[in-house]
């Protein structure tokens, strides 16, 4: 019979991790407490910087891990360790055991509502990233306007802001803000889109070509400053208030449409989980690793892995090589057992 190894989540990470210990001959079991696998890759459109369709990761995934046990809409009641062994009891009464446990629980947006002065949930037309990729992939949205003419995105919602308790970048917002921007140019092309950033940190593969494209082929606007206000016109439009500050001046602009770039936090589920069994929290609020540059997969507890934002802000190609490495870690640690 083949060795059961948990795996806690089932994102992107925890799937390309059981697809890795599939082929090493292990019985990967992932519990999930929504009802699909794939995360929150599974409700995003394209990904950059190629512009790839995300259903179709989130698909290829699934096809390969056709083999494991996966419980949906499931959750962990409890994690105990006994000698060498885990023993996992899930809330639908089902009992695991297993000497190895991988944490891939991901991350979660930061909620834009708390940033009360951007308008979110006040506002008719104040939408976030993730509405806007469900809205990409074909799920009906009033708050977006048939045509818009003029289109906002605010970077660093939630993210290096100290108010709301984040002092971390989150890493992607950037480069999504300029992806996303390019796809509304694409279906808008009369559309003035304005980008409003602290700092463009553009540090990935083809990232600053990305950025590039977007202001030489589509004419994106890119305002250096933090929007400070959102207000609504008598006829309906956005009205923001920002500082420009390369040209040191404020500015006003009206807006069809605002989009919100909101970061990424650590999923409740893992402190929940780190509660449970004594793993650490680092700094950041993420789980943290062993160590942070020679063992970012290791938790502080024997036999106890790490995949993915669990442990801080990933991209999907950094978490995809983290779930991979994920499995050997474990397959070494259970052969030395």
């Amino acid at each position: 019979m083949k060795e059961n190894v948990v795996i806690i989540g089932g994102g992107v990470a925890g799937m390309e991790a059981a697809k890795q210990l599939l082929t090493l001959g292990y019985n990967p079991v992932i519990v999930e407490r929504s009802a699909q696998l794939g995360g929150h890759v599974a409700g995003w459109h394209k990904l950059f910087p190629d512009m790839s369709s995300a259903q179709e990761l989130v698909k290829g995934l699934r096809r390969d891990i056709a083999e494991a046990n996966v419980f949906l809409e499931t959750r962990l009641n409890s994690l105990q360790r006994t000698k060498s062994v885990y023993t996992v009891e899930l809330n639908n009464g089902v009992r695991l055991t297993s000497r190895a446990v991988l944490i891939a629980s991901g991350f979660e947006l930061f909620d834009a509502s708390k940033k009360e002065e951007y308008g979110y949930g006040v506002y008719d037309h104040v939408i976030t990233n993730a509405d806007l990729e469900a809205w990409m992939n074909g799920r009906e949205d009033n708050r977006i306007p048939a045509q818009p003419q003029s289109i906002g995105f605010v970077h660093c919602v939630g993210s290096r802001d100290l108010k709301a308790g984040n002092s971390q970048c989150s890493k992607v917002c950037c480069t999504t803000a300029i992806k996303q921007a390019i796809e509304l140019k694409e279906r808008f092309p009369e559309a003035e889109v304005y980008c409003f950033y602290m700092d463009l940190r553009l540090f990935g593969k083809k990232y600053e070509d990305f950025y590039i494209n977007a202001q030489r082929d589509f004419g994106v606007h890119f305002i250096r400053g933090r929007v400070s206000e959102v207000g609504e016109t008598i006829d309906g439009r956005l009205q923001i208030k920002a500082e420009d500050t390369l040209l040191g001046k404020p500015l006003k602009v009206q807006l069809d449409l605002l989009v919100l770039m909101s970061g990424m936090v650590c999923n409740p589920i893992a402190k929940q989980l780190a509660d449970k069994i004594r793993l650490q929290i680092d700094s950041d609020g993420f789980l943290k690793s062993r160590d942070n540059i020679a063992a970012i997969g290791e938790s502080n507890q024997p036999g106890i892995f790490y995949a993915g934002a669990c442990t801080g802000t990933k991209t999907v190609p950094e978490t995809l090589a983290e779930a991979r490495a994920a499995a050997l870690s474990i397959h070494t640690y259970l052969m030395n057992q």
